[in-house]
């Protein structure tokens, strides 16, 4: 999934707006969230006590050789480290624990949004697109609290306490060890700008190889069938170098970096050294000065050497956090603003001078209007791309019409609830899909209140039963990703039992039969005489043996319906419908009647 320019990284260092609604979250955690900043507030204060300790008792205790002050300032400075260690190791845990826990609840909120979604999204967002924004990215906005915003808070302060604490201490020796500070903010300026670009070109390469190995294992069968192994490799081992590449240039700012800070820090201690010296000879500084200095170089320099690579990790999960709203932000929700609960509905079914288009004014629909009665089966027979899936799509309200009236039992679709109006229609596809799971809950979807006496009930009488009492494990059989493990009539004959155990008033079978063999069929043909019995149905079928017992069958062309009648009057009429009859069953003895 290659990102777009809405996805890269802007110039801007820090997203005020954006933070605060991250922020948003931490909003059940607050207590927590404040003993965080809390804590490291107080480590940011302690860390200044071991080099003071030390000084004391370099500059006091030793020359008035006081032993009883010695050990008292000793066991001091040992507490000091155990209550560093303690609040570092729960500083820790806090913030990771905050990151996690606001994550998990992110994730949910994509989740449930994602799942409100209208079928038109999908339609044009990649998969891999959204599996990046909720696992991956979502993953990042848990690094602003474990390794961002509370932990470069801590640094900034813990760094304005260690000034502070040199110049009162011993202000040329101050100036000293910040010498080379300005050299070193400079290449951490740089080095930030560089990681910042290379962590956007990894992100970017990443997403790219996830995007085809994901695409290729799904369609392997492809690839092998046309030979395209060595090709398919070849492409790859060019996008995994590429995303090798962009590692490479990350490890190499690193590289340079680090050994930049640490020749930077020789320089400070080498200035620090030869001014303790120039004084000493003047006798005008103490020892435990100079071993201050010399600690607190080695500790001040060791959070602006992490501080850039802070700031980009910080920078990245605001990046991702932006990445992750604009899905939340998506307003292609079904609009479910129905106040009827969609109960005991008969399921007669109205289509009024609706037109449709998937995108501006193609419509792929023109004033199409049709009933199907309760109990009623109606057929939608047509070319490829003549609107019959549309109309199922809009049944189900997966699509908004543009214009016109969909009624159920008298009652415009949108004025039901969503939720009422889709359990009362059940959707067979022609392309089953079928769940890594067993049997038995790929039937009950895992509702709790579909019992296994009840899916064995309904596979008896769709006629799936002794097919799948032969499997290993019966009903607890795995059928592996999407249903791998089953023919393709067996996947559909899940499916039927699927559509039967849920109960549904209103019935569509969209191309049920398209891709069985003859023996399937049959089978099929008779799960589906059991399906339709006292429903209303409407079947998609470009196999129009199947249709024939049909009550009505509509003939669609180009979006408008051009025949209507049942078999028998449609092949009287020597229209479009029995040119199809023809065409498909030339050759074979069959008598039109």
């Amino acid at each position: 999934m290659p990102e777009t320019k809405k996805d890269t990284i802007t110039g801007k260092a820090f997203d005020f707006k954006l933070f605060k609604r991250v922020l948003f979250y931490v909003k059940p955690y607050k207590r927590k969230f404040i003993w965080a900043i809390t804590q490291t507030f107080i480590l940011s204060f302690i860390s200044i006590a071991t080099p003071l300790i030390i000084m004391y008792i370099i500059n006091v205790c030793i020359p008035n050789k006081d032993e009883k002050m010695l050990l008292y300032m000793t066991l001091t400075g040992i507490g000091v480290l155990i209550l560093q260690a303690l609040l570092q190791f729960s500083n820790g845990y806090l913030t990771s624990w905050l990151g996690q826990t606001i994550i998990k609840d992110i994730r949910v909120q994509i989740y449930r949004h994602i799942i409100s979604l209208r079928a038109k999204y999908f339609d044009n967002t990649p998969i891999g697109q959204m599996v990046t924004r909720t696992i991956s990215d979502i993953e990042a906005i848990s690094d602003i609290f474990s390794q961002g915003f509370i932990v470069i808070m801590g640094d900034i302060l813990t760094l304005l306490v260690f000034i502070i604490a040199m110049f009162l201490v011993n202000w040329k020796f101050a100036l000293a060890v910040m010498a080379s500070v300005p050299l070193l903010l400079f290449a951490t300026y740089i080095f930030k700008n560089s990681v910042k670009a290379s962590f956007q070109d990894v992100r970017t390469q990443v997403a790219r190889l996830n995007t085809f190995v994901q695409e290729h294992i799904t369609g392997m069968k492809i690839v092998q069938i046309f030979n395209r192994e060595k090709a398919e490799y070849e492409k790859f081992t060019k996008i995994n170098a590429l995303h090798r590449d962009a590692n490479v240039r990350s490890v190499f700012s690193y590289s340079v970096f680090f050994p930049v800070v640490e020749i930077l820090l020789s320089v400070s201690i080498g200035l620090l050294v030869w001014k303790a010296g120039s004084e000493m000879f003047h006798w005008d500084v103490e020892a435990g000065e100079v071993t201050f200095f010399l600690m607190l170089t080695n500790m001040f320099f060791r959070p602006i050497r992490m501080l850039a690579d802070r700031v980009n990790v910080l920078q990245m999960g605001m990046v991702a956090s932006e990445r992750v709203f604009r899905v939340l932000d998506t307003k292609e929700t079904n609009l479910d603003n129905g106040k009827i609960e969609a109960q005991n509905i008969s399921g007669e079914t109205e289509f009024k001078n609706v037109w449709f288009a998937y995108n501006d004014e193609n419509y792929v629909l023109k004033d199409v209007s049709f009933k199907v009665n309760k109990n009623e089966t109606v057929a939608l027979v047509g070319a490829t791309g003549s609107g019959k899936t549309s109309i199922i799509n809009l049944l189900n309200r997966f699509y908004e019409y543009n214009e016109g009236e969909i009624k159920i039992d008298g009652v415009s679709i949108r004025d039901y609830t969503l939720d009422s109006l889709r359990r009362n229609i059940a959707v067979v596809l022609q392309d089953v899909f079928l769940f890594s799971d067993t049997i038995a809950n790929n039937i009950s979807l895992n509702n709790s209140e579909i019992t296994r006496e009840k899916i064995v009930e309904a596979s008896k009488a769709v006629g799936a039963h002794d097919f799948i009492m032969k499997l290993p494990g019966n009903y607890d059989y795995n059928v592996m990703e999407r249903g791998a493990m089953l023919s393709v009539g067996q996947r559909q004959l899940i499916a039927f039992v699927r559509a039967y155990v849920y109960n549904p008033k209103i019935l569509v079978l969209d191309e049920a039969t398209s891709s069985i063999d003859t023996e399937a069929e049959i089978f099929i043909q008779k799960a589906t005489e059991k399906l339709t019995e006292n429903r209303t149905s409407i079947v998609i079928a470009h196999r129009l043996a199947t249709i024939q017992r049909a009550d009505k069958i509509l003939v669609l062309d180009h979006g408008k319906i051009i025949e209507s009648g049942n078999h028998q009057e449609l092949l009287k009429q020597n229209g479009q419908y029995k040119k199809l009859f023809e065409l498909q069953f030339k050759g074979e003895n069959i008598i039109l009647q």
